[in-house]
């Protein structure tokens, strides 16, 4: 049976490179990108293989049961690799309810669709992509397994908790073939201006404030957003059904750190005196429920399918500044919204 992989969320920040990885490796998959184009989805992240011979794109709302089925129906898709969701932890304490509507309510909607399209489970696999912050807050010791407890914090990681949840009851329920991964912070080219690199070197570059939650001491664990695609190349190729892995970078920082980080490197790039930047650094009230800390204990996937960083964390963050100063059009367009007319551009006559 050909593959034909579903990816949701395909013109986001992460699925953009899911994407084109799968694109350009397995050139016998058929690779379906499935966004609504909300917000954080850009089609000008897949420029690269937009006409490729094996890459479709549909733009469809998870929520659409029925636009669902067609999606399935016409491409015959065989494969699930589900990373659509709303991310961003701000927007989900302002708006809670279109995170359990994306994250939850459309979770459901695939598995449904997927549990009744395919008709021998063994052939199929439903892959959900989630985050460490299902797992809560960490203080200084200690780090995220897969048997960790789930103590979801925010609005956010609660409907993250609660979609991961109904993708192992299928699994038990009905014997859907699942896989689940949960990740920790990503970096790296294509992310929304908002989190906290990309909204750092747009902010640098422009001599605009640089706001830093509480004091900055809340610390992550940081993974290289490239890393993060051939991990989930690896675990959907050969992961086990069933199983859950954590993927990180195991590479902590705290914030206000990785804010003087960029400062540093920022001066360097932009031919600045040496810690000019670091004038930018303005600290604003913390957020509401802001987790101390999250970090990811990644010897699962290191130990049973050979995945690893590839990057030290000084590396990928050069390569992530050097994307950014390099692709100025692109940040504009995002920044502007510009970007948003890419799709009406140049899919509308497809």
């Amino acid at each position: 049976m050909k593959k034909s992989i579903l990816i949701t969320g395909g013109a986001g920040f992460i699925g953009c490179h899911v994407v084109r990885l799968f694109v350009e490796k397995y050139p016998d998959y058929n690779i379906i990108n499935l966004d609504l184009l909300t917000y954080a989805g850009n089609l000008e992240n897949l420029k690269e293989v937009e006409n490729a011979p094996n890459y479709r794109f549909e733009r469809v709302d998870i929520l659409k049961e029925e636009d669902l089925k067609f999606v399935f129906e016409k491409h015959n898709v065989t494969d699930v690799i589900h990373l659509a969701a709303e991310s961003h932890v701000d927007r989900s304490i302002t708006d809670p309810l279109a995170f359990v509507r994306t994250n939850v309510i459309g979770t459901v909607n695939l598995l449904n669709v997927a549990k009744a399209y395919w008709k021998n489970y063994d052939d199929h696999l439903f892959y959900h992509v989630s985050t460490d912050e299902v797992y809560g807050s960490l203080e200084d010791g200690g780090f995220f397994t897969e048997t960790t407890p789930y103590d979801p914090q925010s609005p956010y990681s609660a409907s993250k908790a609660s979609s991961d949840h109904f993708v192992r009851a299928y699994a038990n329920t009905y014997k859907l073939k699942t896989v689940i991964t949960n990740c920790s912070n990503n970096y790296g080219a294509n992310q929304f201006p908002e989190k906290l690199i990309p909204l750092c070197i747009h902010n640098i570059k422009n001599n605009r404030p640089l706001p830093v939650y509480g004091k900055g001491e809340n610390i992550r664990d940081w993974l290289y957003v490239v890393d993060h695609a051939r991990a989930i190349d690896m675990v959907f190729h050969e992961g086990k059904p069933g199983e859950t892995y954590n993927v990180g970078g195991f590479n902590e920082w705290k914030n206000i750190d990785i804010v003087k980080l960029l400062c540093q490197k920022m001066d360097e790039k932009l031919g600045r005196e040496a810690g000019s930047s670091e004038k930018l650094i303005t600290y604003v009230t913390d957020r509401a429920g802001h987790d101390h800390r999250y970090a990811i204990d990644a010897t699962k996937i290191q130990r049973e399918l050979g995945w690893e960083p590839s990057l030290q964390f000084e590396e990928g963050i050069t390569k992530t500044i050097d994307w950014y100063l390099e692709n100025e059009e692109w940040l504009n367009n995002v920044t502007s919204g510009d970007y948003q007319k890419y799709y009406e551009l140049h899919y509308d006559n497809r």
